[in-house]
């Protein structure tokens, strides 16, 4: 490549394919005169030092003086300015360049900011410090102890005997798994999650006589190392980030009578939600947040939420987010970011029918999104929040040509995201998508694992941060063809499928 030849591509990073021990893969990360373009980044798939595929779109020559007003310490001060009064930044600034919407490139400082109730990625001019972009970091949704989770079921936990009592710390597995009970105090659970206090022993989740009773507690901690598992038996990989990292949950932010009292910003993030936030908690090693939920009297849009724990496949979805952050690193916002919250979806299903029973009821795997916690109160209101069968029942696009295209959550990511999950289900299931009427023969239930061999492959390998739905189409087409042979019913029903929702 001629642009690696004159130091425009730069390797950041080079390791054996996992899942195909013959082949290297290569990530190749774009520079402007020795700065590096946000997202802009190639992934070279080779054998024997002979590439194979390469994925990913590089920008074109720019003619952009990298010459910039702003000090380090100016964009620090712009930066913070973003987040309000009590703003922190969570990484140091960075100098980049961005393409913005428009599709103009901008010489710009990056940092992640957490103030006013969130955790942001934002851009400022380099010049002027005037911010340019934004999109939010919160990626949402040795002794043996026993405990009942939120449906009442009974489930084995990891746990650490020290001092006469039990605590949520997994001995079991490689990573440090820990669950920490915040015991409803939000000042201290916005103070651990922004850097400013260290985990502290008492912030374990504890029992006296290792029967758990704290159904979120229970369910927080076995819903992780299951997805754990999941991931080590499917593919043999070791973690989140494949290097056994720490793994940090937090739970119990507040209580679900307190949750009626919180301000909107608080109440969507700290008790109607489930996030990752790589870049939160002490040392900046990401946390894993379950929210509480509210009381059994109340709704939201027709539903009622409990401990959000309590649904294996959300556990699973949000910290695929950290599977994703640690190879890919789909850039959250537009394409990209649908593809980063939709890979989230078929892992958190693929996680949920390698442990559950197939069924429609609670406890049981189907492709509907976090259903054994969101359950309708309200005539004509659906259980759960998404649909990876029919994604119309809820409103999400089911066909590219029925993208949204707004501004609004980082460009629809949870929307478009709709797009990619009916490929994925129709690849296994077969069926017709119901905009296009293209029908799909699936490899059936039977072989759903080769559908997520591919995906999983696709999705971690081949495809770069700023990828596109065309992209995730070639990738996953490419990891069929890889694994499964070309021409063969694997690759078929991909193509099939992609087609289907009228991605070329």
């Amino acid at each position: 490549m001629q642009r690696e030849r004159d130091g425009n591509l730069r390797r950041s990073r080079l390791e054996r394919d996992p899942m195909l021990p013959s082949r290297t893969l290569e990530r190749l990360q774009q520079y402007h005169q020795g700065v590096p373009i946000w997202g802009a980044e190639v992934v070279r798939d080779s054998e024997a030092g002979l590439p194979i595929s390469i994925f990913g779109e590089i920008s074109p020559d720019l003619q952009l003086s990298i010459n910039h007003a702003l000090s380090a310490e100016d964009a620090r001060a712009a930066l913070l300015g973003l987040g309000g009064p009590a703003a922190m930044l969570l990484v140091p600034p960075d100098l980049v360049i961005v393409r913005l919407d428009d599709g103009d490139y901008q010489l710009a400082y990056t940092a992640v900011v957490t103030g006013n109730g969130d955790v942001f990625r934002a851009f400022v001019d380099a010049q002027s410090g005037a911010e340019r972009m934004r999109y939010s970091e919160i990626q949402s949704q040795a002794a043996v102890g026993t405990g009942t989770g939120v449906l009442g079921d009974r489930k084995k936990l990891s746990v650490e005997s020290t001092a006469g009592t039990y605590v949520a710390f997994d001995r079991h597995r490689p990573p440090v798994i820990q669950t920490f009970d915040l015991r409803g105090n939000l000042t201290r659970t916005k103070l651990l999650f922004n850097g400013v206090l260290p985990y502290a022993v008492s912030d374990l989740a504890s029992d006296s006589d290792n029967v758990w009773s704290d159904v979120s507690v229970v369910d927080a901690h076995a819903h992780v190392s299951w997805t754990y598992d999941y991931y080590y038996k499917r593919f043999g990989r070791s973690g989140l980030d494949n290097r056994n990292g720490p793994i940090n949950i937090a739970v119990n932010a507040v209580s679900q009578q307190g949750a009626l009292s919180l301000s909107n910003l608080d109440f969507y993030q700290f008790a109607l939600n489930a996030f990752w936030c790589g870049v939160c908690g002490p040392g900046g090693q990401g946390v894993m947040n379950f929210g509480s939920g509210i009381p059994s009297g109340f709704s939201v849009s027709g539903r009622n939420y409990t401990y959000f724990s309590g649904a294996l496949d959300i556990a699973a979805h949000e910290l695929t987010h950290a599977v994703t952050e640690a190879t890919s690193n789909l850039v959250y916002r537009n394409e990209s970011g649908a593809l980063n919250e939709a890979f989230s979806d078929m892992m958190g299903k693929s996680v949920e029918f390698f442990y559950r029973p197939q069924g429609s009821g609670v406890g049981q795997a189907d492709y509907v999104m976090g259903k054994d916690i969101s359950r309708a109160v309200r005539p004509g209101v659906l259980h759960g929040d998404r649909s990876m069968a029919n994604p119309g029942l809820y409103g999400d696009p089911d066909h590219y040509s029925q993208r949204y295209r707004g501004a609004d959550d980082n460009g629809g990511v949870h929307t478009n995201s709709g797009i990619a999950n009916q490929a994925f289900y129709l690849a296994i299931e077969g069926g017709t998508n119901r905009t296009s009427g293209i029908t799909v023969q699936g490899v059936g239930a039977v072989n759903r694992e080769q559908i997520e061999k591919v995906y999983y492959r696709a999705f971690t390998s081949l495809m770069p941060p700023n990828a596109t739905f065309s992209t995730a189409r070639a990738a996953t087409l490419r990891a069929a063809q890889d694994l499964y042979g070309v021409g063969g019913p694997v690759e078929r029903a991909v193509t099939q499928a992609w087609t289907a929702v009228g991605v070329l």
